[in-house]
């Protein structure tokens, strides 16, 4: 039988990325650089880090160690970001520097061993820490959107007290595997 984690796995960071996009839809642009606090992150900051991150851990993923010398982490924390247009930038490239790692990889290197700060990693290790550290950080705009965004937020997923419905609905229909649209996959 065929191996299908490489595909499986980018299924799933294609749905973090789209739920943060479909997050950051939903606030205005001065409502990405919103902070709770000094010591908290705004959605622009948090996007800066993950793009930071994903140059870094993706770019030559199996030959060099995902933390890159050229890599300045604590700059990541440091608002500087000034518009949507710029944040969504970042978000793009870190996204393609990533689909772009995967797109490359076979079956057979995912027990390869590749290292992220000098600690050795399956190739299946490694992206998979990646995937549960981007759901992390996904899930914390999608929070910080939400508080934002008050009443007015449409919810990601199901929305509160209509889980019969929506399950009403779901098994009403035939059983089938989940895709992504086009227009989600842009």
């Amino acid at each position: 039988m065929e191996n299908n984690f490489i595909e499986s796995v980018k299924k799933q960071f294609q749905y973090y990325r789209i739920l943060g996009e479909k997050a950051m839809d939903q606030l205005e642009e001065t409502d990405l650089f919103w902070e709770y606090d000094p010591e908290s992150n705004s959605v622009a900051v948090i996007v800066k880090h993950l793009w930071g991150n994903m140059l870094s851990r993706w770019t030559d993923f199996l030959t060099t160690d995902g933390e890159k010398s050229w890599r300045d982490r604590d700059a990541e924390f440091v608002g500087d970001l000034r518009s949507r247009e710029e944040i969504l930038q970042k978000w793009q490239e870190g996204w393609q520097c990533l689909f772009q790692a995967l797109e490359g990889l076979t079956d057979s290197e995912l027990e390869q061993i590749v290292y992220i700060r000098n600690e050795g990693h399956t190739v299946m290790e490694a992206i998979l820490r990646q995937l549960a550290h981007y759901a992390y950080h996904v899930g914390q705009i999608v929070y910080l959107a939400r508080m934002i965004s008050g009443k007015e937020w449409q919810s990601l997923s199901i929305p509160r007290n209509q889980s019969n419905a929506f399950n009403r609905e779901k098994f009403a229909r035939e059983r089938s595997r989940r895709h992504f649209t086009d227009d989600e996959l842009k």
